[in-house]
């Protein structure tokens, strides 16, 4: 097998961490030490953090947080799901791993399966100057 493949397989193999969970539909002004704060109502937070752009720094409005236990992280799930912070109503449930990155692909320089700038297969009519109507015969 090479090695291409195997890195596929090492990604699909991935295990679900029941402490692990995600969070989203989160207030743009809520920080990790905020997420950290909430949670700790339901047990000890080993871990939590609010994702940010990498250019502007603004919140991406979902972060993590990794529960002790999976008692705790379940008790936070039923806490802690569609409960209203800072205005929002928060989604929480168990963290999925990421999917190879394959998958996630949505068009641009080097993706030949549509999307990005012009998308579909590039048949038909693709502008220019106004030909008139289409003859067919």
């Amino acid at each position: 097998m090479d090695q291409q493949n195997q890195g596929m397989n090492s990604q699909n193999n991935q295990t679900v961490n029941p402490r692990k969970l995600f969070v989203g539909n989160l207030s743009w002004n809520l920080t990790s030490e905020d997420l950290r704060q909430l949670f700790a109502e339901f047990g000890t937070v080993e871990d939590a953090i609010v994702l940010s752009d990498k250019f502007s720094g603004r919140s991406k409005g979902f972060g993590f947080v990794t529960m002790s236990t999976d008692e705790e992280a379940q008790a936070a799930i039923d806490g802690l799901n569609e409960k209203e912070v800072d205005g929002r109503n928060i989604v929480v449930n168990v963290a999925q791993p990421p999917r190879p990155r394959e998958e996630r692909r949505s068009g641009g320089y080097n993706d030949r399966r549509g999307g990005g700038y012009r998308g579909g297969d590039r048949g038909g009519d693709r502008g220019g100057y106004n030909r008139g109507p289409r003859r067919d015969y």
